[in-house]
């Protein structure tokens, strides 16, 4: 068993024999410290991405379904019509009927229409169609006035929300409510100011301006075939599975689908995206990571073969030290721990390059990484590999130091 005190010389005297070879060293590291350091950038960068995401999600809600007419794959058209895929009130009525575990639904379809008001107008806005039980399903609440009431949407009256982007581009008061406006020509009631989403969805911005009116007016300005699809909010996200199979049992039902046809829909949970980028971001991370391991393997290549120049450099020295008195597992263990040092230096390095990046991608405007940040996993895992590439490329100049008759060691010119 070696002194601990054997250690602590060991590495003194290997930064003292990597400062003697600066230019040397730095070079045989230079694989290691560009391996670290572009995988810590890539897991900083992913890691803000994923951060950003997620926070976007959340502002969206967790506990959000969509539901959407989808066609089968590969179903032909005359087999699957639209007008049997795409979903209808009555379909939409029985799910917020016989769906315990939705709390609020409401469909969104929308239209492109000329908005005018006094002599300012906008062309092509988005006008959604929604019921009142939106505002629950998409966390949009209600600034100013009011939102829609159901009697709105039984008598389809032409009452309308904007939101505060809208207000702004109408050159409209603060609270526009009693005001009137037109949708291309036909005169509505403003009741109400609903707030605008600030998120940016996957780099989609949301805060355009945005006209809504009661569901039944959309679906009276549109032909009967018209598309539309469900926003739904869960009882909590832990009954997603339960919401789903509520949905998909409804509407199997309604749509006469036996046990052997295919959905006519999709129904889709928030908390499934999240799964599904988790994963995409874990995939990303280990194919980067195995790319860039192709750095670590030439740094440990590097590593390797100085250290058999200078096992060669010192073989008078190993003989010396045997003839003193030194063991084999003593030398091992000396250059070995070299290797291992210079190993973990390049690491050092490397990690501190790669934060240098993740810092630099925070100021990059526009790229969505603000919260781009080397995780502490990430860190340690750095420094795991860096010693692990120093024992493992090290071992064999070690042993064949170790393994050197100290006679011919000392007649080694």
């Amino acid at each position: 068993m070696l002194n601990p005190l054997f250690y602590i010389r060991s590495i003194a005297l290997a930064l003292s024999q990597i400062w003697a070879n600066k230019t040397r060293s730095f070079l045989t590291a230079l694989g290691i410290i560009v391996g670290v350091a572009s995988v810590s950038a890539v897991i900083a960068a992913l890691s803000g991405l994923k951060s950003k995401v997620l926070d976007e999600f959340e502002a969206v809600g967790a506990s959000r379904m969509f539901i959407f007419p989808d066609r089968p794959d590969d179903a032909p058209d005359n087999l699957y019509p639209w007008e049997e895929v795409r979903l209808k009130e009555d379909e939409l009525k029985a799910i917020a009927m016989n769906c315990p575990s939705i709390r609020a639904i409401s469909p969104s379809t929308d239209l492109g229409m000329n908005v005018q008001y006094g002599e300012r107008s906008i062309a092509g806005i988005t006008v959604k169609g929604i019921w009142p039980d939106w505002h629950k399903t998409s966390a949009r609440s209600i600034l100013e006035g009011r939102s829609f009431t159901m009697i709105d949407e039984e008598n389809a009256r032409q009452v309308c929300v904007l939101n505060e982007a809208a207000v702004e581009e109408l050159q409209l008061s603060k609270d526009p409510s009693g005001e009137h406006i037109l949708l291309d020509g036909r005169r509505f009631l403003v009741v109400g100011l609903v707030e605008t989403l600030q998120a940016s969805m996957f780099g989609m911005n949301t805060s355009s301006a945005e006209v809504f009116i009661p569901f039944s007016v959309a679906s009276k300005l549109q032909s009967p075939r018209f598309f539309f699809m469900v926003n739904a909010l869960i009882e909590s996200p832990d009954l997603a599975e339960e919401a789903e199979s509520e949905v998909r049992f409804v509407l199997r039902r309604m749509r006469g689908l036996g046990p052997e046809d295919p959905d006519t829909f999709q129904v889709a949970a928030i908390d499934q995206f999240i799964d599904q980028f988790k994963a995409l971001a874990a995939g990303i991370t280990a194919v980067a990571g195995g790319i860039v391991g192709i750095s670590l393997l030439v740094g440990g290549i590097g590593i390797m073969n100085i250290m058999l120049v200078s096992v060669s450099e010192r073989t008078r020295e190993i003989g010396l030290r045997k003839a003193v008195g030194a063991t084999p597992m003593a030398i091992l263990m000396q250059f070995l721990l070299e290797a291992v040092t210079l190993s973990f230096l390049g690491g050092f390095i490397g990690l501190a390059i790669g934060r240098l990046l993740a810092w630099g991608m925070t100021r990059i405007p526009d790229a969505n990484l603000e919260q781009a940040d080397i995780p502490l996993w990430a860190v340690i895992l750095a420094f795991v590999f860096s010693g692990g590439v120093g024992i493992v490329f090290g071992m064999f100049p070690a042993i064949k130091a170790s393994r050197l008759d100290p006679i011919e060691a000392l007649r080694h010119e």
